[in-house]
């Protein structure tokens, strides 16, 4: 891999699986790779609100072992050696340790974009003022771990929350604050409380560091994680580099950056987003990301209703979906599944996929 120094890179971080769009989200078939809206998956738009920013050699994207060859499938533009397969999920903080050590044998000072391949952003051109006003802060504060927090338009419990701290200053219109702390998931009064504060965004995680700043924090807090990843990159450009890989990375520590590095590091800044955010995180994101029918029901189907209301209807082409005085419910059919459920469980979908795992169905997973 080579890199011009004053050019930014990016990590696309696509190992997750979905669960909560089950049964349209699929071990071989997960979120990032499906299309939401138009005809661009998720990983595919993520690519492209980084163009013009970081440029395609200078993308890495590191997902599951086999989804390596559907992820060249969907970005052709990105080279084939920086489309990494995780022989197993470890969760988030290898998988930026992992990126921080690769990049670090070319340019450990450089700036790089972390994001997940999963969430829907727009406007493009603002995500991307985002981050460059965070590579403006990296200029300042070389050792500082940069995030994004998106300022809460309701009281969600299924997100966690960034307390902001003292001011210290605006780069490109963006605010930018000091992280007092983090905060878990809340119960909903205590969301209430965050949001009306005003003091409290939802953390996206997405982030702007440094290779040698993350090496160097691993080091502090996670050093047996930085042994291991630093060892994986020794042997990435000679003959061993699978085996090497193979051998470790599922010893790794299962641990998101979060806890691993963010809530430890004493320098973290958070940027106010100046766009707008959805994660994509459970079936109700299509009401979000769609219009609705007269009766408030989001449809992608061909689809009969009587006296149906507030429903999400997915179907593949070919089914025909007929309803008859229901509301609020997910009717989802894919494959050889069908979901049918209370909106309001929206979140609890991925139990249904721990329930098959416990009843050896796999061929439905």
């Amino acid at each position: 891999m080579t890199n011009p120094a004053s050019a930014p890179r990016a990590l696309i971080m696509a190992g997750g699986g979905g669960t909560r769009f089950w049964p349209r989200s699929r071990q071989n078939l997960p979120k990032q790779f499906l299309a939401m809206r138009g005809d661009r998956s998720l990983l595919q738009e993520t690519a492209d609100r980084l163009e013009g920013l970081v440029a395609a050699r200078d993308l890495m994207v590191i997902t599951g072992k086999a989804h390596v060859g559907r992820t060249r499938e969907q970005l052709p533009g990105v080279p084939g050696d920086m489309i990494i397969g995780e022989p197993t999920g470890r969760d988030t903080a290898p998988c930026v340790a992992l990126a921080a050590a690769l990049l670090a044998r070319t340019d450990p000072d450089g700036v790089f974009f972390t994001c997940p391949a999963d969430h829907v952003i727009e406007p493009a051109g603002m995500f991307r003022k985002a981050l460059q006003a965070a590579a403006q802060v990296l200029q300042d504060h070389p050792n500082a771990f940069v995030t994004i927090g998106v300022p809460p338009t309701f009281p969600s419990t299924g997100y966690g929350y960034i307390h902001r701290g003292e001011s210290i200053g605006s780069r490109l219109g963006v605010e930018a604050s000091k992280v007092r702390s983090f905060k878990e998931k809340p119960p909903v009064e205590t969301a209430r409380q965050y949001v009306a504060s005003g003091e409290y965004l939802w953390n996206a995680g997405i982030f702007a560091w440094k290779p040698r700043a993350v090496l160097e924090a691993l080091g502090r807090h996670k050093p047996a994680l930085r042994e291991g990843v630093l060892k994986i990159a020794e042997a990435w450009d000679g003959p061993n580099r699978d085996s090497v890989m193979a051998e470790i990375f599922p010893t790794l520590e299962k641990v998101s950056v979060d806890y691993a590095l963010l809530e430890k590091h004493d320098e973290v800044v958070v940027l106010g987003a100046p766009f707008q955010w959805d994660d994509v995180g459970s079936w109700l994101a299509l009401e979000r990301l769609n219009p609705q029918d007269a009766h408030g029901n989001t449809v992608q189907a061909d689809h009969v209703g009587v006296r149906t209301k507030g429903c999400v209807i997915v179907a593949p082409k070919g089914r025909t979906v007929a309803t008859l005085g229901v509301e609020n419910l997910l009717i989802i059919e894919d494959g050889d599944c069908l979901l049918i459920a209370r909106k309001e469980d929206e979140s609890a979908v991925k139990e249904v996929v721990e329930e098959l795992k416990r009843a050896g169905r796999a061929d439905k997973l």
